[in-house]
């Protein structure tokens, strides 16, 4: 076995530790020994291996310290080291893999601080140090990083401020530093991220005073204190129960055994599964599904079936006994525990259950497990808009027909919940990763885990929730949720799905009179040819004048998103220029006064 290209041993259920020969393989290509029970330490000798591209080792029992001798490995694309239980700190030595693409060192213990070595490593695009006990700061040098795209440093005691240079990276598209130490305002540059992940910190942003058009300032506090006033009031919550006990426990045993009755007999196709505070439930699913099968397709949520994370949960894959493939989005294990997940996780199965909408994505159904959680969601084949957009192949599919009818779609879903729900449902955080495709990428509202039920006399003042880039500037200063923050998103989305990206650049210069001369036809995706056509080209128009008046800074300056759907029906355009090359920023901002104009704000 000495000349040995690569050696794949993972999923074997191999035992005992990793024997110190192995570094006399002679190994080119990969060595994956993952999903095994491997335990004791990573020897020295794999260090031996200089040829190889890959290693995986994760998901075993390791022990031990991280040998400095990985650095020797200077060939290596890959390292997957996670959920094992490796200590010490990160050997500098890690900043020699220069050619590493990939590293994931998270579920372990390890700990000391970040080593600023690790920032050689300039072609990372995935960095993934969550779920150990890391400390010190987020180093500077993390700039240099120029190829990263996904960052995840969560759930360490990581402290300092977070460097403005994160923000700077020219690709990066999803970070997550929940869970830490940080302190301070959120520079300006990381808010531009389009997927990012702050809570749970003691975080604040500072506050803005622009102009109207500048970028919102997103979100105030994000102080790390709400975990105490949370327990304070469970405390006292729990008092004030105990002494009327009794009382209480008659009443909801009368309302849980009304209610599971009423539901039966509305819903014969619902399978319930109780032991304890067990529950599975399917309502809207033309087969038979069962806990036991959601298990076994995805492996017991195996992360090669992950297709996506957020901040409550991540989203697997499943193909069921019947070719069918569904989505379930599971609560990250450690949220589970908290009643704020659950009310969350509860709100949003009852939520979805009553709504249906052609662009709205379909629930199945839920599970309420004592080990695990989870939404069973109709699958999206083509995944995030995000993504999509982001991907140059994929993009050239999206033609500015097929933009036009996302955008299109997205306002007609809105509309229904704001309006054809009763009482109406703000979504609380549209955002382009929020916007799924099916296979003929056709847009879908999905997500809402943070969507609320508006009641017409009630206050809605909540934190600010929602992903960076698309909240609405008064939710800094006002925290009243309204419809009029998921128009804001939309017309967000809306430019970036013209544009090809985020529209933060654009909106952080629309202060400028120079800047408002901009033609439309600059802001365009390049990637795509100039529309021709002249109901595309008019289209193109009508989005953008729409997208501009719903980015007002004021809310009652936004039109409804009924308005906007009507006028997406209707078609019309107050412009009779249809060439794209003869519009500017400056008149498309002008013409979207018409629509405020013309309806009950």
């Amino acid at each position: 076995m000495k000349n040995l290209d690569s050696l794949l041993l993972n999923r074997n259920n191999l035992t005992g530790p990793i024997p110190s020969t192995i570094g006399y393989l002679n190994l080119g290509g990969k060595l994956d020994l993952s999903h095994n029970r491997l335990d004791g330490p990573i020897p020295p000798t794999i260090g031996n291996l200089t040829n190889l591209t890959s290693l995986d080792l994760s998901s075993n029992q390791l022990s031990g310290l991280l040998p400095r001798e990985v650095g020797n490995l200077k060939y290596l694309d890959s390292l997957s080291l996670d959920g094992n239980n490796l200590i010490g700190p990160i050997p500098p030595t890690i900043g020699y893999l220069t050619n590493l693409t990939s590293l994931n060192l998270g579920y372990n213990q390890l700990s000391s601080s970040i080593p600023p070595e690790l920032m050689n490593c300039s072609q990372l695009q995935n960095l993934v140090l969550s779920h150990n006990t890391l400390s010190g700061i987020v180093p500077s040098e993390i700039g240099n990083l120029t190829h990263l795209r996904q960052l995840d440093l969560s759930h360490n005691f990581i402290n300092g401020t977070i460097p403005s240079q994160l923000g700077n990276i020219p690709n990066i598209s999803a970070v997550d530093l929940s869970k830490n130490n940080l302190s301070g305002v959120v520079p300006a540059s990381v808010r531009r991220i389009p997927k990012l992940i702050v809570s749970e910190n003691n975080l604040e942003l500072e506050n803005s005073t622009s102009s109207e058009n500048a970028p919102p300032p997103q979100a105030k506090p994000f102080k790390g204190n709400k975990g105490k006033q949370r327990k304070i009031v469970t405390r006292l919550v729990t008092i004030i129960l105990a002494m009327v006990a009794f009382i209480f426990a008659i009443l909801i045993f009368g309302i849980l055994f009304v209610h599971r009755r009423k539901d039966k007999k509305f819903n014969p196709n619902t399978r319930e599964m109780t032991e304890g505070a067990n529950e599975f439930s399917i309502w809207n699913y033309d087969g038979r599904i069962t806990f036991e099968e959601m298990i076994q397709a995805t492996e017991d949520f195996h992360i090669k079936y992950c297709i996506g994370t957020g901040g409550y949960g991540s989203v697997y894959r499943a193909q069921l006994s019947s070719g069918k493939v569904v989505a379930l989005k599971k609560l990250h294990r450690s949220e589970t525990e908290e009643p704020a997940f659950l009310e969350s996780f509860q709100t949003e199965a009852r939520l979805l259950s009553q709504i249906r909408h052609r662009n709205i994505v379909k629930l199945y159904g839920f599970c309420l497990h004592n080990k695990c959680m989870f939404l069973i969601y109709e699958y999206m084949e083509r995944g995030s808009l995000f993504c999509v957009l982001r991907n140059d192949v994929e993009t050239v599919e999206l033609d500015w027909t097929k933009r036009v009818n996302i955008v299109k779609s997205m306002a007609h879903a809105l509309s229904y919940l704001h309006y054809d729900c009763k009482p109406s449902i703000v979504h609380r955080d549209i955002s382009s990763n929020n916007i799924l495709l099916n296979s003929n990428l056709e847009a879908f509202v999905a997500d809402f885990g943070l969507a609320r039920l508006l009641h017409p006399d009630s206050s809605n003042r909540t934190l600010v929730v929602g992903t960076y880039g698309y909240i609405a500037p008064e939710l800094a200063y006002t925290m009243a949720v309204t419809e009029k923050c998921d128009v804001y998103s939309f017309g967000v989305v809306a430019l970036e799905v013209l544009m090809g990206s985020h529209p933060g650049d654009l909106l952080s210069s629309l202060s400028s009179s120079s800047e408002r001369k901009i033609r439309l036809i600059d802001i365009l995706d390049q990637r795509l040819p100039s529309p021709l056509d002249r109901k595309v080209v008019h289209d193109i128009i009508l989005v953008s004048i729409v997208a501009f008046a719903c980015l007002q800074s004021k809310p009652k300056s936004r039109p409804t998103m009924q308005r906007v759907s009507q006028e997406f029906l209707t078609g019309k355009s107050p412009l009779g220029k249809p060439v794209v090359e003869e519009i500017s920023i400056s008149e498309l901002m002008k013409q979207g006064m018409y629509l405020i104009d013309q309806c009950d704000c």
